[in-house]
């Protein structure tokens, strides 16, 4: 079994601080997210790897396990496989069964799309999602599944939301968490379906979320637009938004040029799986030109010219 290094995939010292794990992890996410890469293998492999790094490293409970064993890992090279005492750090219960990591697609730390690598699954499979013995898997896998798609607003994936959707005629109620994305897939285990005569495998519903003519989303960040009058543009001031989190007040910068973005950190889409972590928002200005000026206004405005182009004279 390959070992991870999972300090060098995220570009880390072992000594780094938990922030500075997630500023080296939010890095490299927006680099290699899926959306920012359509189609491009590498780039998904990647974003799985990096993720991978971010749910043992970003985890204080689990990075301390994987520091102790890659304390020890020299010296199972050293010593050779038959001399490691695996166990310590398997997850192994008293009646000997092998635990192995089995959790939702799409659900896993912070919305990859993919699954964890070996070496997670046989180390860290039994914190943080479902699990139980091979043998019970490898016979529930000749069971039928079944596909079912969720349709939800972008307002429903910020806040998350719930449906009740009609599967092979079977009524369930589907739940998401804050931060859920388009294809993004649930997995409910046959077992968790509590309908009468019902026996089969596990259903997939697939997210699909609807497309909002207020924003356009990248990764985890949001970006929409902010109408603003000549006169904020020019002298500065606040200006209220209307956000998917609520009503925000924005500062606006004297001098502000129609398009310049203001970015709003921590504002945008909440990350899936990580409570209280947010992308950022960034705001483009569109400057609202004034029409219909009378004589007065016309002056003033002809006045200010006249100012302003002996100004820029003299430099």
């Amino acid at each position: 079994m390959e070992f991870k290094d999972y300090y060098a995939i995220l570009g880390v010292s072992k000594t780094a601080t938990q922030d500075e794990i997630k500023k080296a992890y939010r890095k490299l996410a927006v680099k290699y997210h899926p959306d920012k890469n359509p189609g491009n293998k590498q780039a998904e492999e990647k974003f799985k790897e990096i993720s991978e790094a971010y749910e043992v490293l970003g985890d204080p409970e689990k990075r301390k396990k994987y520091d102790q064993l890659g304390a020890r890992w020299q010296q199972y090279q050293h010593a050779g496989a038959g001399d490691f005492d695996w166990s310590q750090f398997m997850g192994n219960e008293p009646g000997g069964h092998t635990y192995y990591f089995e959790g939702d697609l799409g659900d896993l730390f912070g919305g990859t799309r993919g699954g964890f690598s070996d070496f997670f699954k046989a180390f860290f499979g039994g914190f943080g999602g479902y699990a139980e013995p091979f043998e019970k898997q490898r016979k529930r896998t000749t069971a039928r599944d079944l596909q079912a798609e969720m349709e939800i607003t972008l307002q429903e994936a910020y806040h998350g939301t719930s449906r009740i959707l009609n599967v092979d005629g079977k009524k369930l109620r589907i739940t998401t968490k804050p931060g859920a994305y388009d294809g993004q897939v649930l997995r409910i285990r046959g077992s968790s379906v509590n309908q009468p005569g019902y026996h089969g495998g596990d259903i997939y519903v697939t997210i699909r979320v609807k497309p909002d003519p207020r924003y356009e989303l990248k990764g985890n960040d949001l970006i929409t637009e902010a109408g603003i009058d000549l006169y904020t543009a020019v002298l500065g001031g606040k200006v209220e938004l209307d956000t998917l989190g609520g009503k925000l007040s924005i500062t606006i910068p004297k001098g502000s040029q129609n398009g310049k973005m203001l970015r709003l950190a921590g504002k945008g889409m909440p990350v899936y799986g990580h409570p209280g972590q947010h992308g950022d928002l960034y705001v483009k200005l569109h400057v609202i030109i004034p029409t219909g000026l009378t004589e007065e206004e016309t002056a003033l405005f002809q006045k200010l010219r006249q100012i302003h182009q002996q100004k820029m004279h003299r430099h």
